[in-house]
């Protein structure tokens, strides 16, 4: 008599394809990045003692202002899209192998500037974005100190949130050529590439100012070009990025970068290759990029 049991065969390793379909109401994301600015402008405004300055791994700051924003973006985005993962710069690293995966996923920067913040000079921001594989497709922006909310959706335009109402926004048009252009750059980082980079130019205007908000002043036309030939991270730039795309603008590729900064290409043959910055690498490390308004005549290689 046997035993009942029947033969185990191998089992053969599916994998089943699963497609959801899910609105994310823009408006929902707007008001999580302003919340999270009002948690940093209650920390902002106590006394600096109180904000539990610590340095990071890489040697950059983190504030109690990082965390606390950390927390009400990562909650209030579970509550919206439950089932779209999140990237934080404040969050442990998914690994490459698994977000290479992701069909959408949040790239956040819960404050983005914590030096600048630390100077008390106001200039920093909130950065929230939607991205679709390599690519952001919502992004929203929140300035706490200026009151001032920058939001894109793909395909939908770039906009400006203020107590007064909204407006759309455009990037300014500009040649080469011109004179006296206005060109961003980093408060913080400012080495001989920048340098190299703006005296391609006649008499340029030169601002220095930091976080992502170099990158909004060229989306709203108060700048025509932001090179950044130093190190920065996607959470960085993500959700301005889509900002400056639909105001008219671009954000191109400029050679890649070692983490102190350093080129391993010669970012004036890259840039004319007019690639725009990707996401999603398995380094999240971005590569030099230069931001352009609306180029009259052409590509970066006008120049």
């Amino acid at each position: 008599m046997g035993s009942g049991l029947s033969r185990v065969e191998e089992v053969p390793d599916y994998a089943m394809e699963v497609q959801m379909k899910a609105e994310v109401p823009v408006e929902d994301v707007i008001a999580t990045a302003q919340a999270a600015g009002r948690a940093i402008l209650q920390i902002y405004n106590s006394e600096a003692s109180t904000w539990e300055v610590q340095m990071k791994s890489d040697a950059s700051p983190l504030t109690r202002a990082d965390r606390e924003a950390n927390a009400v973006i990562c909650q209030a985005l579970q509550n919206i899209s439950p089932h779209i993962p999140i990237i934080s710069e404040e969050n442990k690293m998914t690994p490459h192998s698994v977000r290479q995966k992701f069909q959408y996923y949040w790239l956040v920067d819960p404050l983005d500037g914590t030096k600048e913040f630390l100077k008390r000079n106001g200039q920093f921001t909130v950065n929230i974005a939607l991205m679709s594989s390599n690519t952001p497709v919502l992004g929203v922006v929140d300035v706490p100190c200026q009151g001032k909310t920058y939001w894109a959706v793909k395909g939908k335009g770039a906009w400006l949130r203020t107590s007064e109402g909204q407006q759309r926004i455009q990037a300014a048009e500009f040649g080469f050529e011109d004179k006296g252009l206005k060109i961003c750059a980093s408060a913080s980082h400012l080495n001989k590439e920048t340098e190299e980079f703006i005296q391609l130019f006649e008499s340029p205007e030169f601002v220095q100012v930091g976080s992502s908000l170099k990158l909004l002043m060229v989306a709203e036309g108060q700048a025509h070009i932001y090179p950044r030939l130093a190190p920065t991270c996607e959470w960085d730039t993500a959700a301005a990025d889509i900002i400056v795309r639909e105001a008219g603008g671009v954000v191109l590729q400029a050679g890649k970068q070692d983490n102190k900064g350093n080129p391993q290409q010669d970012w004036k043959e890259e840039l004319v290759k007019e690639v725009p910055v990707v996401y999603n690498k398995e380094d999240v490390l971005n590569p030099y990029f230069v931001v352009f308004g609306k180029r009259r005549g052409g590509s970066a290689a006008a120049r």
